[in-house]
């Protein structure tokens, strides 16, 4: 059965092959955060716009991509490789990335001010990978569920292995090591007519018909507001932007029904039944989840003991 989110760009098969781990596993917190579509597409615009401050990622992502002419298409395609790497098997993830670095990799230029860039310039591969990381997170602590330190803790320390396979060298730990990463970065920082344009683009028909103006433009205003005020000031993201308490409450309310909102064809329920738990795993309270992992380790380790018995040569 073709994936739902296959439908554009790479074919990825979450159900197969049995068994075969992802770079997360499902007790982790990205399984947790990127199930949820709402915190996904506020944690996405949000990082977006921390790209766009550096004017080399933003001259490179409007230069060369379709993301002017295609924004749904282009953000269903940048959706499937977040998903492969925190759901696919591992060699899908390899390749579905192999696939990127080798996009990227033609990808130079030089921005309006003069500034020479590559795609696959280390400082900007780490900016790049460090506001995914922060825009995810901070858009599912605060619109739809609080993380505790321990999660967050958790969070900032996996997820390391994907982040390498794109050429990444320095991952921060923490927020703390992303503010720092950050403030490095900042004095570069600068406004541009296209970050208005970009934000004019989340809020326009063209990146969905069926869902109201007021609540995109709910959800774009969502994502200023987890930006770091350093990088809003440097933006020139002013009042228009300020999140209301409607907006809150739309966005809120958006992401509560995104986190019970059950989907049998979507990666995170078809990656759980290829590892051999329920579909709804994701779906289920916090001690169900962690009875039926222990379930599936105790089946593991008795297969992987059949196996081992089924080897030993038989006695004389």
């Amino acid at each position: 059965m073709a994936q739902k989110a296959a439908q554009k760009g790479p074919q990825i098969d979450y159900l197969n092959p049995k068994g075969a781990p992802a770079y997360n596993e499902p007790d982790s917190i990205q399984w947790r955060i990127f199930k949820n579509q709402v915190a996904m597409a506020i944690g996405g615009v949000c990082a977006v716009l921390l790209e766009f401050a550096d004017p080399r990622i933003r001259s490179g992502v409007w230069d060369h991509s379709v993301y002017k002419v295609d924004p749904v298409g282009r953000s269903e395609r940048t959706g499937i490789a977040a998903m492969v790497g925190i759901y696919g098997p591992q060699k899908a993830a390899r390749q579905v990335i192999a696939g990127v670095t080798r996009m990227h990799a033609k990808v130079s230029g030089e921005t309006p001010g003069g500034r020479a860039y590559q795609a696959l310039d280390p400082e900007l591969l780490d900016w790049v990978s460090a506001t995914a990381g922060y825009g995810f997170m901070k858009a599912y602590h605060r619109f739809v569920q609080p993380l505790s330190a321990e999660e967050q803790h958790r969070y900032w320390n996996s997820g390391e292995d994907v982040a390498r396979l794109y050429g990444v060298q320095k991952v921060p730990h923490s927020e703390a090591e992303f503010m720092e990463m950050m403030e490095a970065l900042a004095p570069g920082f600068e406004a541009h007519p296209i970050n208005e344009e970009f934000l004019e683009i989340v809020q326009s028909k063209r990146t969905g018909a069926n869902t109201p103006k007021f609540l995109k433009r709910a959800l774009a205003r969502a994502a200023v507001d987890l930006l770091p005020p350093l990088v809003r000031e440097k933006l020139e993201l002013g009042p228009e932007y300020d999140l209301t308490t409607l907006d809150r409450f739309a966005v809120k309310t958006m992401g509560r029904l995104a986190e019970r909102r059950f989907d049998p064809d979507s990666p995170p329920a078809q990656a759980s039944v290829r590892l051999g738990l329920p579909a709804n795993f994701l779906w289920r309270k916090p001690a169900e989840q962690e009875l039926l992992l222990r379930q599936s380790q105790s089946l593991r380790d008795a297969g992987q003991t059949r196996a081992a018995d089924e080897r030993q040569p038989l006695a004389a």
